[in-house]
């Protein structure tokens, strides 16, 4: 393991994650290949399942979600699922061989009344073996303590894109606000996992401060999510993919991304995330050679569709890829 891996870097400029972003393709996926295989097995990627244990109703306007209640997208309000539930879902997603299970809920932040079922549900899934992870919102300090205590492994709060960019996607919430609850997660002791949503309409430029925002937290994510925007009728930027009006990523521009990302952040687990349902088995492949080495398994992502397990067995096998073991 090298120095760099060691200590990674939070000190990244914008300059600096642009000219990675500007290098030749075959220069930045060699670079991203060194890196990564400097403190990860190259062809191990690991397996995590995600359930919505609270669906729809939330009062946030993120533009690219079926859940918010601002859009009309057919996605009714739901209440809070039962931890018994809960936990045999995760049962299931063990034995289809994820190492995390990840609970989310469609929500501006959790109540205070919540937190008995949540804590439950958190010692039950770690009662099984697997690493832990939710996403609630935002987190006071207080709350991020109390799923602390019940042994949360990790709490998910994208930055979801550039701080110029971020005026265009959602307004009923701030970066800042976004940043507060990162520092209360992280004061508690949670790992934290953050990334963001490409192809939202933004610039390259954004792609950029996006990672850099990313890259110069006081302490990397150690996991971050890389999800592609998939276009959901009824939610505005859905919408204006589909019309026309929002420009597709591409696979190239993807693994840049992806590669940026394991550069900048080398000992974070880089997630393909949201959208593998539009990508090619050839996309997919880039991106595990960019670095990335984690993914969603089953065939839903809260309300977004996802490839099937016997899919990504397949393209495991092509691959030479095999499920990353918890260490």
């Amino acid at each position: 393991m090298t120095e760099a891996s060691l200590h990674p870097r939070t000190d990244w400029t914008r300059d600096e994650v642009a000219g990675l972003f500007a290098l030749p393709f075959a220069d930045l996926l060699f670079e991203a290949q060194r890196v990564h295989r400097a403190s990860f097995d190259p062809n191990a990627v690991q397996l995590s399942q995600l359930l919505s244990i609270k669906t729809g109703g939330c009062p946030e306007n993120c533009g690219y979600c079926a859940q918010s209640s601002a859009f009309a997208t057919g996605v009714p309000a739901g209440k809070l699922m039962d931890p018994d539930a809960v936990i045999a879902e995760a049962r299931q997603a063990r034995e289809a061989g994820a190492s995390r299970f990840c609970m989310g809920a469609a929500w501006r932040s959790p109540k205070d009344r919540d937190l008995a079922r949540l804590t439950t549900m958190v010692r039950g899934v770690r009662a099984l073996g697997l690493e832990t992870c939710m996403t609630l919102g935002m987190l006071s300090a207080h709350q991020a303590a109390a799923l602390a205590d019940a042994g949360l492994d990790y709490y998910n709060h994208n930055l979801d894109t550039s701080p110029e960019h971020y005026g265009s996607v959602v307004s009923t919430r701030t970066y800042a606000d976004r940043l507060a609850t990162l520092a209360h997660v992280r004061a508690a002791g949670i790992r934290v996992c953050c990334g963001g949503v490409i192809g939202m309409g933004e610039s390259r430029d954004d792609r950029i401060g996006l990672l850099t925002a990313l890259a110069t937290l006081p302490a990397h994510p150690e996991s971050v999510p890389i999800n592609v925007l998939v276009p959901i009728a009824g939610t505005p930027l859905g919408d204006a993919l589909r019309d026309g009006h929002v420009p597709p990523i591409d696979g190239i521009e993807l693994a840049r991304t992806v590669a940026v990302a394991r550069i900048t952040m080398p000992r974070a687990m880089v997630r393909l995330s949201a959208g593998r349902t539009g990508m090619s088995d050839e996309t997919q492949a880039l991106c595990f050679l960019a670095g990335a080495n984690s993914i969603f398994m089953g065939d839903r992502l809260l309300t977004a569709s996802n490839p099937g397990l016997d899919r990504d067995q397949q393209l495991f096998a092509r691959l030479g890829l095999h499920p990353m073991e918890i260490a």
